[in-house]
């Protein structure tokens, strides 16, 4: 059994009821039943959400010591969470996939939201397409493995 670590960032444990109009009606559990779908038989989809970056940054450590992949939501996290584009960077480093996702497009909204700082260091961004932003990257990441 292989495991993909679906990783959330802070204000994501809201969806369904934040910014609808932004981010849609569907909320976690929405996206884990979705992801349990559309997974392999042989493939474990972990779904978590943390608004605290510490636990994040964790977790991403527990990607690299369990040769995890990642799919990862940053968040705000994206635009100025250094701690976080560093320990990503763990995980790619390791030659262990990260795909950063984006629910909304961040080029489209505010331009505070143009620029993240963990793009560089992932292996791939998928942005702007709701929860098949997320369908999308899991589907990259068993091709991958």
């Amino acid at each position: 059994m292989r495991t993909v670590l679906v990783l959330n960032g802070p204000n994501l444990g809201r969806l369904g009821s934040r910014e609808p109009d932004v981010y849609g009606s569907a909320n976690l559990d929405d996206l884990r039943v979705l992801l349990t779908e559309v997974a392999p038989t042989d493939v474990t989809v972990d779904v978590r959400q943390t608004d605290d970056e510490a636990e994040l940054i964790h977790w991403l450590y527990e990607a690299v010591d369990a040769n995890t992949p990642v799919v990862l939501n940053p968040a705000a996290f994206t635009h100025y969470s250094y701690a976080l584009r560093d320990a990503a960077a763990l995980v790619t480093k390791a030659g262990i996939p990260l795909v950063e996702v984006h629910i909304s497009n961040p080029h489209a909204r505010e331009t505070f939201r143009h620029t993240s700082v963990v793009s560089a260091v992932a292996t791939g961004v998928i942005a702007g397409f709701g929860f098949d932003s997320y369908r999308l990257a899991l589907d990259h990441i068993v091709r991958l493995n």
